[in-house]
């Protein structure tokens, strides 16, 4: 199963700051959970054949072995503290579920 989140920073945020974040707590921690298969964390950079700016800053892409084993993960000390450090950098995270064709 794979699970997509969209965000934008906070106002008060810096980008500096929050990639700094993300790579020395958030990419680690997340990869380490036994429910992961593979995180990454982009930064947006165009909207394809067009100038605007996208609607989000960064997308998370989750690869998860289910998201029962997921979720129960989630409820550990360590990702408690991982959202509540990342929402002092966005505005909220939209987190969507997947699933192949």
């Amino acid at each position: 199963m794979r699970i997509i989140a969209l965000f934008n920073l906070s106002q008060t945020a810096s980008r500096e700051d929050y990639e700094a974040w993300a790579r020395s707590r958030d990419l680690p921690t997340v990869n380490g959970l036994s429910s992961v298969e593979s995180f990454q964390v982009l930064r947006t950079t165009g909207v394809l054949f067009s100038g605007n700016k996208p609607p989000y800053d960064y997308v998370e892409i989750l690869d998860v072995t289910g998201l029962d084993a997921f979720l129960a993960d989630c409820g550990g000390d360590a990702v408690g503290a991982l959202a509540r450090e990342m929402s002092a950098f966005t505005d909220g995270a939209t987190f969507i579920t997947t699933e192949a064709l």
